[in-house]
């Protein structure tokens, strides 16, 4: 069967394939410790369990509106005020199977074939796939490691064609860590605004910051942007529900209908329990979410230190999200590898740690470390790079 053009110009997701070599060795009994997860090592917290469950047992477990339960859009008017301190109406909200999926539902919305997306490396892997998949052009922007791997206008101002259509950012950055500052998401913004692009602004890792960061909306620093902007979020990093597969957008209300259009001829709705459980999230107590703030913020800090204290690594100390994405050039380059996806492939075969090659987020000289995961793995899993490296250096 011939396979479409479209299919063919994907590329698979690096982070999906290492996460699912480390289960094929542990699999066999191989003691692999997997630093390559995006997600939390805690489970749902109980009361979102059990409202689901709760949900359930009262019959909630029909269709729901395409765009998602009246109650959860609420919920979100409400937590946007709180903590964006952005005016929305539920209108300009859709419910959507995990914020990959309103990603995917605002390319599809947004781009005919042949517009550009400009989209500054690092990036999150599904972003070039995603704007490919709309028919639409990914331009990278490197975001310089010297500048915390942020990119700058003038940056965007060198990518800015006439098929421009939208700008995509992530802060907290996956797979960096790194949070844009109030007044480089007013340049940007400003910019954006004037030279009529869209912002689609990533923000699932907002409440996941350490050593008093703030992760700011760029909407929030530019209000003038509302109508130009989408916004992507979810519950699935910050109340350990990725499994749950609930995320949202938030744009002005003609383009959430558009969205909420091609849903309707994919998805359907999301979940109809699993919604429940969002509005139980948003809804309940935020102590769960800053005790696993504390917890990532303790293991990033005590990570940190081990990992720039391992010869041929050096790593800009990320802000926020839970990965560390040290540059391990050196490394790779000291125990004779010709690439550091190379040097990663061999940690899984002999050290048994799974880590990201960059290579898959537009940055072939840095790995992705997830410290989403026991202080015990994380100082086992540095020893044992330590002890790769001591073997190896030449």
């Amino acid at each position: 069967m011939e396979l479409s053009q479209r299919v063919k110009n994907i590329s698979p997701s690096s982070t999906l394939a290492i996460t699912a070599k480390a289960k094929e060795l542990k699999a066999s009994g191989i003691d692999v410790i997997g630093l390559a997860a995006g997600e939390p090592d805690f489970n749902t917290p109980e009361p979102i369990i059990e409202a689901a469950f709760k949900a359930a047992k009262e019959g909630q477990t029909k269709y729901t509106a395409t765009s998602g339960i009246s109650e959860l859009k609420a919920a979100i008017v409400q937590k946007m005020a709180r903590d964006s301190h952005l005016t929305i109406s539920p209108e300009e909200i859709i419910i959507t199977t995990g914020a990959k999926h309103a990603l995917y539902l605002t390319f599809q919305a947004l781009l005919n074939p042949g517009d550009e997306v400009i989209i500054p490396s690092p990036y999150w892997v599904s972003y070039t796939e995603q704007v490919k998949l709309a028919d639409g052009v990914p331009v990278i922007v490197e975001g310089l490691e010297e500048n915390d791997f942020k990119v700058t206008v003038e940056r965007i101002k060198e990518a800015t064609t006439a098929k421009t259509k939208a700008l995509i950012l992530n802060s907290p950055s996956n797979p960096t860590g790194m949070i844009y500052t109030a007044d480089e998401l007013r340049e940007i913004g400003q910019y954006c605004l004037k030279n009529d692009i869209v912002v689609v602004s990533d923000e699932i890792y907002e409440k996941l910051v350490y050593d008093g960061a703030k992760a700011e909306s760029i909407v929030s620093v530019v209000p003038d942007l509302k109508n130009q902007s989408v916004i992507i979020n979810g519950v699935s990093k910050s109340y350990a529900m990725t499994g749950w597969r609930i995320g949202y957008a938030v744009a002005e209300a003609s383009f959430i209908k558009a969205m909420t259009n091609v849903a309707s001829h994919s998805t359907s709705n999301p979940t109809s329990v699993a919604q429940y459980a969002a509005l139980a999230a948003f809804n309940g107590s935020q102590e769960p979410v800053e005790t696993m703030r504390q917890a990532f913020e303790d293991r990033l800090n005590q990570t940190y230190e081990k990992l720039v204290s391992i010869p041929g690594f050096k790593c800009i100390k990320p802000q926020g999200a839970f990965y560390l994405f040290p540059n391990a050039k050196w490394a790779a380059e000291m125990t004779g590898f010709t690439s550091v996806t190379a040097f990663v492939a061999a940690l899984v075969e002999e050290a048994k740690i799974a880590m990201v090659p960059g290579e898959g987020f537009g940055s072939p000289d840095n790995v992705r470390l997830s410290y989403a995961t026991s202080l015990d793995n994380l100082n086992k899993a540095l020893e044992r790079l330590n002890t790769f490296m001591e073997n190896h250096i030449k």
